[in-house]
């Protein structure tokens, strides 16, 4: 019983998915029709996206990257801010949730030479400030996250309409954390660990590099979705065949669960009827508070399947990322890589993610409000 609620709590979306599709199919037997439900179109891009970028990260490439970047300043508010600008930068193409794994850890050896009695509260402004700049900035392109990768395909979006619906919000988000990073971390010097770092196997790099340039021509609706699958299995197989045991299954098998989910909600016409009537002009702030309580990836999803006003739920469910702490699934990959630092103040991170994540979605909001 005990390992059943460790896994509950772990994967805590992932069983409510499940429990969610399991009672849905009391409504609505399991049959053929469970197939069209899914749409296997995202779920090959999202895991050959992640055997590939995990295959880049296990070159040391971020590192080296980052620690070629950092070589040339000393000045803890510079370094803060070029760590800020490069999880918003990175998390376009390696996802929010591959930036935070990246970075975090590197940040957090980064401000071992802080004095102690500033290094807690310096930590924590720059971890929050990292992780609201990957989740904000992964929300401009399609692969930047699995929402935006989902309702990508779902709306069938030209990267014209994507672009121009989410740039304005995304530029602003950069101007927002700018203006924080300048604020909120003091101009005092650091001295950067020089921890050697370098690139293991170069060859792989440019082999994954390229494998990375194939799922885009995916995304650019260009290359077969299957045909993709067999290029990026047959890779890693080749490259690294353990790369396979990095892939987020879990998300994978949260995509089906709510893919069957909706799935039997739109069989049942009354019931969707019903709520595609409460949704209706609501799309946009239903997306920001469903997110609050089930992450933005299941909102996205659900709510999907009860309209068809995909740029509402674009802003929606990238805006509704910030606020709780489980708003992104992202979020909470800082949030225990710094718990489990020794010394680590859990609940003043909390206090100072929650204030700072409430601002900029209160900001962006404001944004939605007075554009046309």
């Amino acid at each position: 019983m005990k390992r059943v609620l460790q896994f509950f709590r772990r994967e805590t979306v992932l069983c409510i998915s499940g429990l969610l599709a399991v009672g849905s199919a009391f409504a609505v037997p399991p049959g053929r029709a469970y197939l069209d439900y899914i749409d296997f179109r995202v779920l090959i891009l999202l895991l050959c996206l992640m055997l590939t970028v995990a295959g880049i990260r296990q070159t040391g490439a971020f590192t080296v990257l980052c620690q070629g970047l950092l070589r040339r300043f000393r000045s803890l508010r510079t370094v803060g801010l070029l760590l800020v600008l490069l999880c918003f930068g990175l998390s376009m193409l390696l996802t929010n949730d591959v930036t935070l794994v990246t970075l975090v850890p590197f940040t957090l050896l980064l401000l071992e030479s802080i004095p102690e009695k500033d290094a807690s509260r310096i930590t924590i402004r720059l971890l929050v400030l990292e992780t609201a700049a990957a989740n904000l900035g992964s929300m401009l392109t399609p692969m930047g996250n699995p929402q935006n990768l989902y309702l990508y395909s779902r709306y069938s979006f030209s990267m014209q309409e994507f672009f121009s619906t989410i740039a304005p919000y995304s530029a602003l988000s950069l101007l927002l954390l700018t203006g924080s990073a300048v604020l909120l971390l003091p101009a005092q010097p650091i001295a950067p660990r020089k921890a050697p770092a370098r690139i293991e196997h170069p060859r792989r790099l440019g082999a994954y590099c390229l494998l990375f340039g194939v799922n885009l021509l995916t995304v650019l609706r260009i290359l077969p979705p299957w045909i993709l699958l067999g290029i990026i299995c047959a890779g890693v197989l080749l490259l690294d065949r353990r790369l396979f045991l990095q892939a987020d299954y879990s998300l994978l098998l949260t995509f089906v669960f709510f893919f069957v989910f909706v799935g039997n909600l739109g069989s049942i016409p009354a019931l969707s009827g019903a709520l595609q009537t409460l949704l209706e002009g609501r799309e946009l702030l239903t997306a920001v508070l469903l997110s609050q309580a089930i992450s933005n990836v299941p909102a996205a999803i659900l709510l999907s399947g009860l309209t068809e006003k995909g740029s509402a739920l674009l802003i929606g469910t990238n805006l509704g990322g910030l606020g709780t702490l489980i708003a992104s699934m992202a979020s909470l990959i800082t949030y225990k890589l710094y718990a489990a630092v020794p010394g680590s103040k859990p609940r003043r991170y909390l206090a100072v993610f929650t204030i700072c994540n409430l601002v900029y979605l209160g900001i962006l909001l404001l944004l939605y409000m007075v554009l046309p």
